[in-house]
């Protein structure tokens, strides 16, 4: 009878310590005092700068049009090629001195401005040329859509791109196929681009307070990575029921090579 009690106690403790926690597994949780559920969290965000290997789609509009078609992709070229794989051959990629080539305007250095600073030096190499008054000519400059890369415990690995110009982590999380229970959500981490070289940042997404991060929302070229929980490697389940299948699984194989070493 003892030794029945016993083995059990040593059961539940093995199903406890494998079980994955349900607390592990939420999203946005109020762990700070000061969160309640009516505040509203501050988005933070600084515009983005842009970084060498980035892909800007220029487009050059004036009064006259036929004055900068030279600047506009005239859309010849494969039909059949994706809107990224058009991007790239159409875009201006900035190159590894932070230069873009544009006819008749030559290397412009744009590294480290925004897409918004871009227009208005791109408009004044206009106006130093052929081009007299500003309000003859419009121009959009865009990144040619944010690219990113997720690997580790996540349920699709690789490199995406998303058309937008803005992405939070948990939507590239979501557009990755999400983490699973043996993911930890807790220690996030996002290894971003910087003209040093690369920095790595942890997050916890089972934090409410994340919004508030600084890496809340994605680069382009940021690479997410989440690592596995250590119930993965034990190769225990990620709640009880699985766990206990396991561990009864364990048990019986080592009853039963018990037995057959006591029968020889």
């Amino acid at each position: 009878m003892k030794k029945s009690f016993v083995a059990a106690i040593i059961v539940i403790n093995m199903v406890l310590v494998s079980c994955i926690p349900y607390k592990d597994t939420i999203y946005f949780q109020n762990k700070s005092a000061a969160i309640d559920s009516t505040q509203v969290i501050v988005e933070k965000q600084k515009p983005y700068r842009v970084q060498i290997n980035d892909i800007l789609n220029i487009r050059i509009k004036a009064a006259k049009q036929e004055t900068v078609t030279i600047f506009n992709p005239i859309g010849e070229g494969d039909l059949n090629a994706s809107s990224q794989e058009r991007a790239y051959f159409d875009g201006f990629t900035i190159d590894l001195h932070g230069n873009i080539f544009m006819p008749k305007l030559g290397k412009i250095n744009v590294l480290g401005f925004t897409t918004e600073e871009i227009e208005k030096i791109i408009e004044k190499k206009l106006l130093e040329t052929e081009y007299k008054a500003a309000n003859d000519i419009f121009i959009t400059v865009k990144l040619t859509g944010l690219q990113y890369t997720t690997t580790g415990e996540i349920g699709s690995t690789g490199t995406k791109t998303v058309f937008k110009q803005r992405v939070n982590v948990f939507e590239a999380i979501a557009n990755s196929g999400d983490i699973p229970d043996t993911g930890d959500k807790k220690d996030v981490l996002i290894i971003r681009q910087f003209p040093e070289g690369q920095k790595i940042f942890h997050i916890d997404l089972t934090d409410a307070n994340v919004m508030n991060s600084p890496y809340y929302y994605i680069q382009p070229n940021d690479m997410i990575y989440v690592k596995p929980l250590k119930q993965k490697s034990w190769g225990t389940g990620t709640n009880a029921i699985q766990s206990i299948g396991a561990i009864a699984t364990v048990l019986s194989l080592i009853t039963t090579t018990i037995l057959l070493i006591d029968r020889i």
